[in-house]
């Protein structure tokens, strides 16, 4: 309860610090390709309840549905504007409505996409499923895309284990540090 409250606040305060980045964003996407500012993904959450999570859009809107490394050639789907926005992170920034709206947190395992059958599968194996999903979390700062399925779902246990408010603190700032960065960023 208290976590959902912390969500809920820092979600709300972010969209208002962040309400003039969130804009200029959208009319970039607007401006520079065919086709909707946000992507909405059907994702897997909490108990594998799927749910649409929103992200600015960053391909093309005739990209197959699938998760970007199995792509056969990412770049040519990208936007114009798109491999800056996953950079940078900005693409995540309309996921602060899952997070007010109660379907993410800020801190869990990422959201499957819905055809991700074995990552869903090893979650629930683990109990991982039991967690709402996490805008970041114990694996992004461990790696992010470059992981496998079996070491990303091995650190969803371990936050699973080992979840409370100052590990989430140390997430999220991690988390930060990660995105200046640029780490383990895939196009």
């Amino acid at each position: 309860m208290i976590k959902r409250f912390f969500d809920f606040l820092l979600a709300f305060f972010a969209v208002l610090f962040l309400i003039i980045p969130i804009l200029i964003v959208a009319v970039m996407v607007r401006l520079t390709s065919i086709g909707p500012v946000l992507y909405w993904s059907d994702r897997v959450g909490r108990n594998n309840h799927i749910f649409k999570m929103p992200k600015f859009r960053t391909m093309r809107v005739n990209t197959p549905a699938v998760a970007t490394h199995l792509l056969s050639d990412p770049q040519q789907y990208l936007t114009p504007i798109g491999s800056f926005l996953r950079k940078s992170s900005l693409d995540e920034l309309p996921q602060l409505w899952s997070i007010i709206k109660g379907d993410m947190s800020f801190v869990g395992p990422r959201p499957a996409l819905f055809n991700q059958v074995d990552l869903m599968g090893l979650r629930t194996e683990f109990g991982v499923d039991k967690l709402l999903p996490g805008l970041t979390g114990w694996a992004q700062i461990n790696g992010r895309d470059e992981l496998p399925i079996p070491i990303k779902v091995k650190l969803d246990v371990e936050y699973l284990h080992k979840q409370s408010f100052l590990l989430d603190l140390k997430i999220i700032f991690l988390t930060f540090l990660k995105v200046l960065r640029r780490d383990g960023i895939q196009h």
